[in-house]
């Protein structure tokens, strides 16, 4: 996390969940594991190139959402997508943590 990066209650894994849906959360992360590799990420690879088209707009829509600038959120774009990918992984992680309890 970079030292200008905020988190908020809005941002913890319940709430971004309940923007985007669990499911969808899930489909997206399924469709990066399957399409994306994180030594890409760091060359700022091009997700609607990698994503193929029946997978983009969920991946889309999700990532989007996720990766969208708050106030005061000074963070480029690609910076905001690697963070969306994070918070993916936390709402999916936390999402079948609760399901196991």
């Amino acid at each position: 996390m970079g030292s200008n990066t905020v988190r908020s209650l809005d941002r913890e894994p319940a709430a971004l969940a309940m923007r985007i849906g669990v499911a969808a959360a899930e489909a997206a992360l399924a469709t990066f594991a399957r399409n994306l590799d994180l030594d890409d990420l760091a060359d700022g690879v091009d997700f609607q190139g990698a994503i193929g088209p029946a997978e983009w707009p969920v991946f889309s829509l999700v990532i989007d959402t996720l990766a969208e600038a708050a106030p005061g959120d000074h963070r480029t774009l690609d910076e905001r997508r690697a963070g969306a990918l994070d918070d993916l992984a936390r709402i999916c992680i936390a999402a079948r943590n609760r399901g196991a309890a």
